[in-house]
C-alpha cells in the first residue's frame, strides 16, 4: 500500500472523525469544569502551535492546533494538588474531591451520550437495520450441526441473553471460540434447548487483517428489514446498542489480558484513518455511525484506571476521598510515569500492529 495515497485517501475523513468525537469529549470536561466554578484558560482541538483561535468573553481561549490528534482543556490549577498555598477560587485545585471527579469523568459521560444521540436519531431518520434471527441453513460438519441445530430454528437466547437480531448472535459466538454456550430455538412453536461449542477460525477482512474468532457455521436469513423507531424506542434501541459494545469491548480486552485472545487485533490511528476513509465512501450514514462506535470506544478506554487517562485520575480521587488528603506528589509522580509508559506501549504495540497488517501483509 502507498503511504502517500494512504494518507490523501484517509487523512480528512479520519481528521473530521477524530475531530468531532474529541471536542465531545473535552466539551464534556468544559461544561461540568464551568459548572463549578473553574476558570478553563485553554479549549484545543489538537496538540502542538495553534493554527487559530478566539478568545471568549470568559477568558478562555479556543483553538485549532497544528497535530489534529487529539485535544485538550487547560483549567486553571489543574497539575498543582490542593495542598500548601490557597489556590484562587475558581481554580481546580480549589474544588471539592467531587467536583474534581464529575470534571474527569465528564469527558468520557460525554461521549457515551453522543453516540446514544446520534444513534438515536440515525434509528428515528434513517431506521434500524435488523436480520431475523432464523437460521436458514446449517453448514455440514459445522459447530451447529454438531449440537443440532437445523434450517428453520428460531435462535431466541445463546449464553443467557435474548436474542432478537442475528447480530445479537454474531456478537456472543464472535468473542467465545471453544466455549460452551447454551442455546434456546425456537423450532415448530416449541423450545428446545441446546448447547453449542462455536469452532476458533481464522478470518481474513477486505484490509488483509487476520482475526481468530469463533465460528457456528450458520446461514442466516437474507432479509434485512429496516425499522423506523419511534424517538422513545430509538433511545432506548441506541442504549441496547451502546451497551452491546461497550460490552462486546470489554470482553475482547478482558481475553487479551488474560491471554485467551491474541493482541493482533488492537488497532491504532492508522487503522482508524483506513475505516475512516472507508466508511466515508461508504456513505453519510456509516461515517457517522462509525463516529458514534468511536465515542463510544474513546468514552470506555478513558474510564480505564490508568493515570494519564480520566479514570487514572478517577482512581486518584477514589483514594483521596478515603483516606481524608490526596496522594503525596511523589507518589502521583509515580502513577503519571507509570500510566505514560503504559499509554506509550499501548500506542506503540497498536501502531505497529496496523503497519504490519496494512504495509507489510498488504
Amino acid at each position: 500500500m502507498d503511504i502517500l495515497n494512504f494518507v490523501w485517501t484517509n487523512g480528512v475523513s479520519f481528521i473530521v472523525i477524530i475531530s468531532v468525537i474529541v471536542f465531545v469529549h473535552e466539551l464534556g470536561h468544559y461544561l461540568i469544569a464551568r459548572l463549578n466554578g473553574v476558570l478553563v484558560e485553554v479549549f484545543s482541538i489538537g496538540f502542538g502551535p495553534g493554527l487559530t483561535g478566539w478568545t471568549d468573553s470568559r477568558g478562555t481561549r479556543w483553538k485549532l492546533s497544528l497535530l489534529p490528534l487529539g485535544g485538550y482543556v487547560k483549567m486553571l490549577g489543574e497539575h498543582s494538588g490542593p495542598e500548601g498555598a490557597s489556590p484562587p477560587s475558581d481554580s481546580y485545585a480549589a474544588k471539592r474531591v467531587g467536583q474534581r471527579a464529575a470534571v474527569a469523568v465528564a469527558g468520557p459521560v460525554a461521549n457515551f451520550i453522543f453516540a446514544i444521540l446520534v444513534l438515536a436519531i440515525l434509528f428515528v431518520t434513517f431506521g434500524q437495520r435488523v436480520t431475523p434471527p432464523e437460521v436458514t441453513t446449517v453448514n455440514p460438519g459445522s459447530a451447529a450441526e454438531a449440537a443440532g441445530i437445523l434450517g428453520g430454528d428460531i435462535i431466541v437466547a445463546m449464553d443467557g441473553e435474548t436474542i432478537t437480531r442475528f447480530e445479537d448472535i454474531q456478537h456472543i459466538v464472535r468473542f467465545n471460540p471453544d466455549r460452551p454456550l447454551d442455546v434456546v430455538v425456537s423450532r415448530g412453536g416449541a423450545e428446545v434447548a441446546l448447547q453449542v461449542t462455536p469452532r476458533l477460525v481464522e478470518r481474513e477482512d477486505r484490509f488483509g487483517n487476520v482475526h481468530r474468532i469463533g465460528e457456528l457455521g450458520i446461514v442466516r436469513s437474507g432479509s434485512v428489514v429496516l425499522l423506523q423507531l419511534d424517538p422513545l424506542s430509538a433511545v432506548g434501541a441506541a442504549f441496547s446498542e451502546t451497551w452491546s459494545i461497550t460490552w462486546t469491548t470489554l470482553d475482547a480486552v478482558g481475553q487479551m489480558i488474560v491471554g485467551t485472545r491474541g493482541t493482533e487485533d488492537l488497532g491504532g490511528p492508522l487503522r482508524i484513518a483506513q475505516l475512516s476513509g472507508q466508511v466515508a465512501e461508504d456513505g453519510f450514514v456509516t461515517m457517522v455511525w462509525f463516529m458514534a462506535m468511536l465515542s463510544i470506544n474513546l468514552g470506555l478506554i478513558n474510564l480505564f484506571p490508568i493515570p494519564m487517562l480520566d479514570g487514572g485520575h478517577l482512581a486518584f480521587y477514589a483514594v483521596e476521598a478515603l483516606r481524608g488528603r490526596p496522594l503525596g506528589a511523589k507518589a502521583q509522580e509515580v502513577g503519571l510515569r507509570i500510566g505514560l509508559a503504559l499509554v506509550v506501549g499501548l500506542m506503540i504495540l497498536a501502531t505497529w500492529n496496523d503497519i504490519v497488517q496494512m504495509f507489510v501483509k498488504g
